[in-house]
């Protein structure tokens, strides 16, 4: 058994594992420990989905414009705090890029937070799902990109100069593929370190010196979040704006 497993996770090996392995036969990849296929980065994963997914499929019968619940309330500031982020980033026609950036956050925010649960842990602590995200945000803005500019989106690794464009196309191309390693390691470092820092205290103080970890753990968990969001608005604009 591997060491650190979760409960949850040890459940899903225990009645999963043959699921796992089928899967992952079908793909040609061979799991490292064919008696635990599942990961507690993955677990956590799903597990996040599916209670996002239940939350929105709850929340959605009971949207009302004249009586708005409390759980409404807040996705109804979330929404506003979305699109004014989106026109603060000068994105053209930013309203129909508004259900990726929204999407981001709300799943990163979940994963990130939901590590404070004891019996739980964050995946976004895990590169592999960092890297996920990462290649999501690339992908997305460089199809955004070509859908706006068609062909001549790739005129802009050339620069402004002409008789800079060798040297500026090998330096575009090196920033954009530094792009998905950025985003990749700075949320993974930052939820580390912030879930490190309180099972630490945690494991010293069991009431108030932990409370007041916990709390900074929901800040850094909220700023990861947005910072995530606000980069991957920043390469959108990038990608979509006429001025480049």
């Amino acid at each position: 058994m591997p060491e650190h497993e979760l409960l949850l996770t040890r459940y899903f090996n225990q009645y999963l594992g043959g699921a796992a392995n089928s899967i992952l036969s079908a793909v040609h990849v061979t799991p490292d420990d064919p008696a635990h296929p599942w990961q507690n980065w993955l677990v956590m994963e799903i597990l996040v989905v599916a209670l996002l997914i239940l939350l929105f499929a709850v929340l959605r019968p009971r949207l009302s414009v004249d009586k708005p619940g409390k759980t409404q309330h807040i996705f109804e500031v979330l929404y506003g705090f979305f699109k004014t982020s989106v026109e603060e980033a000068g994105i053209e026609h930013g309203d129909k890029y508004l259900p990726y950036f929204g999407a981001v956050f709300i799943f990163i925010l979940a994963m990130n937070l939901i590590g404070i649960i004891p019996v739980f842990e964050s995946p976004t602590m895990s590169p592999a799902v960092t890297l996920g995200l990462a290649m999501c945000t690339f992908i997305y803005y460089n199809v955004w990109g070509f859908r706006t500019h068609g062909a001549k989106y790739l005129l802009q690794l050339m620069g402004p100069v002409w008789w800079l464009a060798p040297l500026m196309v090998l330096i575009e191309i090196a920033s954009h593929l530094a792009r998905p390693l950025s985003l990749t390691l700075r949320l993974y470092a930052n939820m580390l370190a912030g879930e490190q820092v309180t099972g630490a205290f945690l494991a010293l103080s069991k009431v108030v010196v932990p409370a007041i970890f916990m709390g900074l753990h929901v800040f850094v968990a909220l700023l990861q979040a947005y910072i995530f969001m606000l980069l991957s608005m920043v390469y959108v604009r990038g990608a979509v704006s006429h001025d480049h």
